[in-house]
């Protein structure tokens, strides 16, 4: 099983460097991408170190259930926040992992299971219920929690469902935001035809725990962390 893991995320990484998207792989290039030409090139993933605590697990699960069996010092949540779903943006990995032949439709040619494996956090009325219960199931003492400023919740909604579990302390990083809003003012010709938006967004990390101290020294530290565009 750790051989095979090790080769899906080697094709996965291969797959990544020869595709023809933006990114995301609902949205595709409306010209086949230079490197889509290039050879599928298989590369060692970069590997880290056995914990010292023993093997790591990976689960598979509906938030709140994982949430339910897991006891930690630490918990991270990075929660989808709007209404585009990871399996929506991301279908070709959820093939590589499954290694199916699922139907597909549209011109993505998502997997057909994209229009019915839906998500409360994927939903304006949904998702305010589906994180109060991830967080209501959580036993840890700490909890980091990421989410934006596009998405369904606002940041005072947020920390008031946080402050039940204790201290709460935030960080704001700003990002650029994702390529699509640049490039999709221009048309087939590449002549700009719109304009482009807000070009950055703000990524809240909330930090909660018992130790009022803590919670604000970690926020500081994440203010203080190089932010990736």
């Amino acid at each position: 099983p750790e051989l095979k893991s090790v080769l899906l995320v080697s094709l996965m990484e291969a797959a990544d460097r020869v595709d023809s998207t933006a990114g995301l792989q609902m949205a595709y290039m409306k010209r086949w991408a230079k490197r889509s030409f290039n050879d599928l090139e298989l590369r060692l993933p970069a590997l880290l170190p056995r914990p010292r605590a023993g093997p790591c697990v990976a689960m598979s699960a509906e938030a709140e259930a994982a949430a339910a069996l897991i006891e930690a010092d630490i918990t991270y949540l990075d929660p989808p926040y709007n209404q585009h779903s990871y399996l929506g943006n991301y279908h070709v990995w959820e093939t590589l992992i499954r290694w199916d032949a699922p139907e597909a439709y549209g011109i993505a040619q998502k997997r057909i299971d994209v229009r019915a494996r839906k998500s409360a956090f994927n939903s304006r009325r949904g998702i305010q219920a589906a994180l109060q219960g991830v967080l209501d199931r959580l036993r840890c003492r700490t909890v980091l929690l990421s989410f934006s400023d596009e998405g369904f919740l606002a940041r005072a909604t947020v920390e008031a469902m946080l402050r039940a579990r204790g201290h709460v302390a935030v960080a704001a990083l700003a990002h650029d935001r994702y390529v699509g809003a640049k490039i999709g003012i221009y048309d087939l010709t590449g002549r700009k035809v719109g304009t482009p938006g807000h070009l950055t967004n703000t990524e809240f990390l909330y930090v909660v725990s018992d130790d009022a101290a803590a919670a604000r020294r970690a926020a500081e530290a994440a203010m203080a962390l190089p932010v990736a565009a």
